[in-house]
């Protein structure tokens, strides 16, 4: 059977699962599975989106993020901090009081992912108005939508528009920046990502999606907001320390990356599955007079992150009178930083079944003819997500028909003897 090893942030902990099913029926790949009473991910098809992190009552599912014991790694530590960040406290809509806050924390420094988002935008605008950009040209930002790409919608991949994340922009400029500074070695410089979603936190690690990180780790919102919690009211000096504009702020929100791109032609969708079916739109070529595309993984933008600490309502409201407060752009990124990935998404097989194309054939065979005998309901009881499902897993080994209640109730009244009750029938 095919497999390959990739890294993931999601993780799950087999002893607070419950077996519910709910990440079962929310899970956008088909990851994931119920067995023996527990979740299981499967890791080739998992991009990392978070959403059973979501929808999981029992707080089974965790992401893989660094403690800020990290910190002590580094000489010269810089928090890179997402615009959704400033969403995200309730007494406070100062950029430059959270800003001092994190200095308080460990970090000798602060640098906005939103000057990286406004570098994004500015070169997005170029590309788009060049004509060089396969139409529509979709964003490349949402980790998680360029791995959904790679898992279900390959032939995508010359739409992803060839730019590298805010993220890994602002930290390459940051990196830069404190050399400079203060003349230390790179490696002694700690680039720390406050991150709002698990996504992220794969994409450092993860050679598949960036080949040469500037991220050397990643904290989430919650366990910074927790941190800042009893510093922030405390703060008596507050330095400026905000340097980036609106058209880079905006990106916290859904819309706002579209909008910063003024392309006259563009379509915004946020949620996984509303960018799922946008996505297969694209490929039916629903969406052939649209020009660009700005797709993300969370309900809301980045505001909506599994591991945000805020309301997404609630941070978007704030987010957009940050804005209101802010110049569209301040001080863009040098532009010898270099704005172009460094390599494409590569297409992962997750449905590949063997290695060798006869077997594969044979095995591809047999699941549709297990499928046509499943009663097609997609109940999610059998823990599968779907009867499809239910008939690779049982191809591959992983289950048995018999994990169907209604092929095991089949079986149950053939060997008793008794006739398939009738639901219309009155009772005597």
């Amino acid at each position: 059977m095919y497999s390959e090893n990739y890294w993931h942030s999601v993780r799950l902990e087999r002893d607070l699962c419950k077996g519910c099913t709910n990440c079962l029926k929310q899970c956008p790949t088909q990851a994931i599975r119920i067995q023996k009473g527990k979740a299981k991910i499967l890791k080739e098809r998992c991009i990392d989106c978070g959403e059973c992190i979501r929808v999981c009552p029992y707080h089974a599912k965790k992401a893989v993020t660094d403690k800020f014991d990290i910190l002590n790694n580094y000489k010269y530590k810089i928090a890179l901090v997402a615009p959704a960040f400033f969403g995200q406290f309730s007494k406070t809509e100062d950029c430059d009081l959270v800003l001092t806050a994190l200095l308080g924390l460990g970090f000798d420094d602060v640098y906005e992912v939103a000057r990286g988002a406004q570098a994004i935008s500015a070169k997005t605008r170029e590309l788009l108005s060049c004509g060089e950009l396969i139409k529509p040209a979709i964003s490349s930002a949402c980790p998680a939508v360029t791995r959904l790409i790679a898992v279900r919608f390959p032939n995508l991949i010359p739409n992803i528009i060839p730019l590298r994340s805010p993220m890994e922009l602002a930290a390459d400029a940051a990196r830069r920046d404190a050399v400079e500074k203060t003349g230390l070695s790179p490696k002694d410089i700690g680039i720390i990502f406050i991150s709002p979603c698990a996504a992220k936190a794969t994409a450092i690690r993860d050679e598949r999606l960036v080949k040469n990180t500037n991220v050397d780790g990643i904290i989430s919102f919650r366990d910074t907001c927790l941190e800042l919690a009893q510093k922030i009211g405390g703060i008596s000096e507050i330095k400026h320390l905000s340097h980036a504009g609106s058209l880079g702020t905006m990106w916290a929100t859904g819309g706002g990356e579209a909008r910063a791109t003024q392309a006259p032609r563009r379509v915004a969708v946020d949620g996984i599955h509303n960018v799922i079916q946008l996505l297969e739109d694209i490929e039916d070529d629903k969406l052939c007079d649209v020009d660009y595309v700005e797709a993300l993984a969370c309900p809301g933008g980045c505001v909506g992150g599994p591991l945000t600490s805020e309301n997404s309502f609630v941070a978007r409201s704030k987010i957009s009178r940050i804005c209101k407060a802010m110049d569209a752009e301040t001080e863009m990124i040098d532009s010898s930083v270099d704005r172009m990935w460094d390599a494409s998404p590569v297409y992962r097989p997750v449905m590949k079944l063997d290695e060798d194309l006869g077997i594969a054939m044979q095995m591809a065979m047999k699941i549709e003819e297990i499928a046509e005998s499943l009663p097609g309901l997609d109940c999610g009881s059998c823990g599968s997500p779907s009867c499809r499902a239910l008939a690779e897993d049982i191809v591959r080994g992983h289950a048995s028909v018999e994990d169907c209640i209604f092929k095991l109730r089949e079986r149950y009244e053939q060997l008793s003897g008794q006739k398939p009750a009738d639901s219309n029938n009155e009772p005597d």
